[in-house]
């Protein structure tokens, strides 16, 4: 928690007062077969220390071998960002110790990255363009994962013991630095959550990783500074490490500049330093003294050869590229015809390959978009989902919708027949026939049912051939109660009304 001699500043009043800039380094794991400098497994949820090998626990005598899948990665994220690829670069040995890096040093890229000096322009939700200088993306491993056991924080500060997983350890990752993004004011919070979820974007896009931030895949570690005008030097930073959610690093921004702005006011000083984001409470705390470079000894990893990508493979490489997200989303906004604002809850939602996908199986686009960001959003949010999570699939829906156009089914029957899908009892035409939601389309039972409710309601008869035929919502309704809501509602009106002679 916060120091309690330390007055948080109101968010309002610290972006008044004070200048904030950003920065941001995401790490994203790359989705190789295997890890970067060996051919151990790479697979979320193995037993612990079951996907290793003598490389990746550092055993002595062992020598890395590259992998080529991951360089290709790293180059198709290096040109997505506007990217200078490097003609010759190599890897690092960055020394320091930790239990989860078990050969007391990570390899890593330091003077020569492979991409830099890029750019990424980011949307936000009002449509403002914020353009993000990129200032390199290199190559390294992963490290392993410590479990602190014991204690009240989950750290290793209070823990009783803690237990290593070295399957994660040399995993290929690529690290996406930024320059200093200023000029944002107010709206550093939501340009640094807009950043991340575009470069998430985009790594899916690339199919370079499953980019899913819950498991770790994408990590950002948050700068900040607070200086007193645009004008003045930049102040002093904090870096908040492995913030893994969306709104997490939004949060995260908030909380820094709400802090840094009450240092600075009670006349302290801001220390450069790691700090923890602890999702429950909505704070950081301090972790350790930030480390400069030179504290690392980087010297050139004397086990590895430089890496030196040919032109040629570089312009192939481009020309594989996947249209970029935000491309996408314009062109399909403009197929679809669907307003600013609509587009923007269905990007948010996480909605956009679903609705596309169910657009694809021959479904309207705004009969798409009234599923999914309808019932369905109304499912999720109720059973604390994602869409992706909801167990059914874009097919069905578009199954579903073409059931509704064919009149077979209404509305309201259809919410019945998502149900059953859900609920795992097949597809939607099964559903109809097992459930027997089917709309009644045969006259007979429907003029039997409206003559039942005209003899239980005699004096609606004389209202309406009176003129007046508000009363004939009274007799739909106790047609479609009869019929357990299958009638078609417009064919039981014109029904009512040739019985009762209007």
């Amino acid at each position: 928690m916060t120091s309690p001699t330390l007055e948080l500043v109101a968010y309002d009043d610290a972006v008044r007062r004070y200048d904030p800039v950003i920065g941001i380094e995401v790490h994203v794991e790359l989705g190789t077969k295997t890890k970067m400098f060996c051919a151990a497994e790479v697979a979320y949820g193995g037993e612990p220390n079951s996907q290793v090998t003598p490389v990746s626990l550092g055993l002595p005598g062992a020598l890395p071998v590259l992998n080529g899948t991951a360089v290709e990665h790293a180059i198709k994220i290096g040109l997505a960002l506007n990217c200078t690829i490097a003609e010759s670069c190599r890897f690092a040995r960055k020394n320091y110790f930790y239990p989860d890096v078990p050969k007391n040093f990570q390899t890593s890229q330091y003077d020569e990255p492979i991409a830099y000096d890029g750019w990424l322009d980011v949307e936000l939700e009002d449509g403002t363009i914020v353009r993000v200088e990129i200032e390199r993306a290199h190559m390294e491993e992963d490290a392993g994962k410590n479990t602190h056991v014991g204690g009240a924080t989950g750290r290793i500060h209070g823990a009783e013991y803690s237990l290593v997983d070295y399957n994660r350890a040399g995993i290929p990752l690529v690290e996406i630095v930024t320059r200093p993004i200023t000029g944002v004011g107010d709206r550093a919070p939501e340009v640094a959550r807009a950043y991340v979820q575009t470069l998430r974007d985009i790594f899916r896009a690339l199919d370079v990783s499953e980019a899913r931030m819950e498991r770790g895949n994408v990590r950002a570690d948050v700068n900040l500074s607070l200086r007193p005008s645009p004008d003045s030097p930049l102040g002093t930073r904090t870096e908040t490490k492995n913030v893994n959610s969306f709104r997490s690093v939004e949060r995260a921004v908030r909380f820094e500049i709400s802090r840094q702005a009450g240092v600075l006011d009670a006349g302290q000083k801001v220390i450069q330093e790691t700090r923890h984001w602890h999702e429950d409470t909505g704070v950081t705390t301090s972790g350790r003294v930030k480390s400069d470079a030179e504290d690392y000894r980087y010297f050139p990893e004397p086990d590895l050869v430089p890496v030196a990508p040919s032109r040629e493979w570089v312009e192939e490489i481009r020309a594989t590229l996947p249209e970029m997200p935000v491309a996408r989303r314009n062109r399909l906004q403009a197929e679809w015809g669907y307003a600013d604002a609509e587009m923007r809850d269905v990007v948010n939602a996480g909605a956009l390959d679903l609705i596309e996908a169910t657009v694809a199986a021959g479904t309207s686009a705004a009969g798409a978009r009234k599923w999914w960001m309808g019932e369905l959003a109304r499912r999720a949010k109720q059973d604390d989902q994602t869409l992706e999570d909801l167990t059914v699939t874009p097919a069905q829906i578009s199954a579903l919708q073409a059931l509704v156009d064919s009149g077979r089914i209404n509305d309201k029957l259809a919410r019945q027949v998502l149900e059953g899908v859900l609920a795992g009892e097949g597809d939607p035409e099964d559903i109809v026939v097992s459930r027997g939601l089917e709309v009644v389309s045969d006259d007979g039972p429907l003029l039997a049912a409206i003559d039942d409710a005209l003899a239980a309601q005699p004096d609606i008869a004389a209202k309406v051939q009176g003129g007046n035929l508000g009363p004939v919502g009274a007799i739909i309704g106790a047609v479609m109660k009869a019929t357990r809501g299958q009638a078609d509602a417009g064919r039981v009106r014109e029904l009512v009304l040739e019985r009762i002679g209007q």
